[in-house]
């Protein structure tokens, strides 16, 4: 089995350790980061993106997977920057104020992440101000809109309307439990993913358009 092969399969298997291990090794066997990237730790974590979708695994796995995705990204990232690899595309993503809620939204970030864009967390219980604050400032192509409690959708309505001004700058998605397509059309939100992987996919969709 090939360098690549081992940094996916391990990816795959959420072994931190193992990936590190093997990164470190294609590193020193010359491969350049993108190789790296898109053929070993990105491919790994497509599989797991397929697999939860298909309920074959769940949010723990997904986690696992992450991190071990994560710990290879440490190894390439100086070389990624050296290189001047471009990433996919910016999205920010934020939980809406009156909301501390943030282990989907982390799992979209580390999904997101995996596939090759650059995301910026805005964190929880965030101000419509300070999400604007942030398209102001770092120009993100994609805006994402969290919300878990029903009583913090009124919030995430009033950000979106507030984010329509910058609509020929960004697209913006919504995602949350109580959150659904009906109510993402209702508020003009450009998109509604019901879970991590479908974030990817819905923001490959848009960024691509």
């Amino acid at each position: 089995m090939s360098v690549l092969e081992q940094i996916k399969e391990f990816v795959i298997a959420g072994s931190a350790k193992k990936v590190k291990e093997y990164t470190e090794q294609a590193v020193a066997e010359g491969l350049d980061a993108s190789t790296i990237l898109n053929d070993g730790l990105i491919t790994g974590m497509n599989v797991v993106g397929i697999r939860f979708k298909a309920n074959e695994v769940y949010v723990p796995e997904v986690l696992m997977s992450a991190r071990a995705m994560h710990t290879g990204l440490a190894v390439v990232k100086p070389l990624i920057v050296n290189a001047g690899i471009k990433e996919k595309g910016v999205v920010a993503i934020g939980t809406v104020q009156g909301d501390l809620h943030d282990i989907g939204k982390n799992l979209v970030i580390m999904m997101l992440e995996g596939a090759g864009y650059k995301v910026i967390d805005i964190g929880v219980d965030v101000s419509t101000e300070k999400f604007i604050q942030v398209i102001e400032e770092q120009q993100p192509q994609i805006v994402g809109v969290s919300a878990l409690l029903t009583t913090t959708m009124t919030q995430m309505q009033h950000t979106v309307e507030k984010l329509q001004a910058y609509r020929d700058k960004i697209k913006i998605i919504i995602g949350g439990a109580p959150v659904t397509q009906a109510f993402a059309d209702e508020i003009g939100a450009d998109g509604y993913a019901a879970d991590a992987a479908s974030t990817v996919d819905l923001v490959q969709k848009l960024t691509s358009i």
